[in-house]
């Protein structure tokens, strides 16, 4: 007889919910949780006789059918599992924005507020002095399309060709500058540009300047870029507005992190406005940040374009509380202590029968490319790493060179035992 005869029916399934021991779901979700678990039966991934009890986990885990990820790659800010995660702050903050919350509201006065989202900007300005006043958008690439809209649309924009990037998925940063009506003049070559270069352009009526971070690769040997000290110059001597895109987030000089700019840095040059993520190196959650010059970031938060890309209240609670702390994880998975991470190594090494090997994590997320972070991690065989992926949490590590490496620099220290058991039964289940 088919197997596949014995996988139970829907309707089966749906009896065994009780409403009073598991979230309440909405009819049509309980019968998707059914239906992919039955799929998973006829293709063989779990036997019908362990439907019942996968669906009923499936329910158990209520609305949101993400995974929950232990990130064992070393890598930070890792973009496929979601980039920076958000400290326990953060995480509060976010619930309590889930309600009413006066994220557009004046309550002294019981009027509309004329600023969304003052709280974390105030929180950005506290944080870097060195700009007059901030805007918070929904995510980088929106920050860039709101600034070239702003101060180059119906005109040209003047940009250097070593800083047309692509980053994942295949965007391209030309194709987004110019769905803002911005004609894009690209100047100097792939490896090296002159402040002629941009001169040229800004004579011939550019009305912005901008400088990109290429923060996902590196151009190395026979190289020149302009500063941006000399772009402000130059846009100074036009009329021009220069925009600096740093990318990756550092609000001031990192040394753990030497190459990488820094908003502060921009702005003391002559930066009109500096855009970067926040969900990189800030630590905090999916952003567009500017910081920038008082009526520069007017001009931005008046144009049309804005309110289609506004930011919404949890997240505006999240960047905050980042702000405001003193800690968050990513900064701590940064600059975490190489001896630390081996002692931590060795002990799940001695737990579960791997070897310790040294291993560089990485900043990772479009951040200080290339760069270094020395660690450790622990060495097993590469057909542990499927298995791993398939619990609930998921124990991502890295697969190289014919091995699995379990770093856990970007895992907290409390959650050691929990990689250690999940090492522990697939070892166990291999073994069988």
């Amino acid at each position: 007889m088919d197997p596949r005869r014995a996988i139970p029916r829907t309707d089966a399934l749906l009896a065994l919910v009780d409403a009073s021991s598991h979230p309440p779901l909405h009819p049509a979700s309980l019968k998707a949780i059914a239906a992919r678990t039955q799929e998973r039966a006829r293709r063989g991934e779990i036997a019908p006789g362990d439907v019942e009890a996968e669906f009923l986990a499936g329910v158990a885990r209520g609305a949101s059918t993400l995974t929950p990820v232990i990130n064992c790659t070393g890598v930070v800010v890792h973009t496929n599992v979601g980039r920076a995660p958000l400290g326990d702050g953060a995480v509060e903050a976010m619930a309590r924005a889930a309600g009413y919350v006066d994220v557009e509201m004046d309550l002294a006065r019981g009027e509309r507020s004329r600023e969304r989202g003052k709280q974390a900007t105030d929180a950005l300005l506290a944080a870097c002095p060195a700009a007059e006043d901030a805007l918070v958008v929904n995510n980088g690439a929106a920050a860039l399309l709101l600034a070239a809209a702003t101060f180059a649309e119906h005109s040209k924009l003047v940009i250097s060709r070593g800083e047309l990037i692509e980053i994942g998925a295949g965007f391209r940063l030309p194709e987004l500058i110019e769905s803002a009506r911005v004609e894009l003049v690209e100047v100097g070559a792939t490896n090296r540009t002159h402040p002629a270069d941009y001169e040229r352009a800004a004579a011939a009526g550019a009305k912005a300047l901008l400088k990109v971070h290429p923060s996902n690769y590196r151009v190395e040997g026979f190289t020149s870029q302009v500063s941006v000290a000399e772009l402000r110059v130059i846009a100074d001597a036009h009329g021009a507005a220069l925009i600096v895109d740093t990318g990756s987030g550092l609000l001031a000089p990192d040394p753990a992190l030497p190459d990488e700019p820094d908003a502060t840095t921009a702005l003391r040059a002559g930066a009109d406005v500096v855009l970067f993520s926040g969900d990189k190196l800030l630590g905090g959650p999916q952003a567009g940040v500017v910081l920038g010059r008082a009526e520069a970031i007017a001009a931005m938060r008046k144009h049309p374009l804005a309110r289609a890309v506004r930011i919404d209240k949890v997240r505006l609670a999240a960047l905050e509380a980042t702000l405001r702390l003193a800690h968050n994880p990513t900064h701590a998975y940064l600059h975490a202590d190489p001896a630390q991470l081996k002692a931590r190594a060795d002990a799940l090494a001695a737990a579960t029968g791997g070897e310790v090997v040294p291993h560089d994590g990485r900043v990772g997320g479009g951040g200080a490319p290339g760069h270094p972070l020395p660690g450790w991690a622990v060495r097993y065989d590469a057909s542990f790493a499927a298995p791993l992926r398939h619990r609930n949490p998921a124990v991502l590590g890295r697969v190289h060179g014919g091995h699995l490496l379990i770093d856990l620099r970007c895992v907290p220290e409390d959650r050691d035992g929990e990689v250690a058991a999940a090492v522990r039964n697939v070892i166990e289940e291999a073994g069988k």
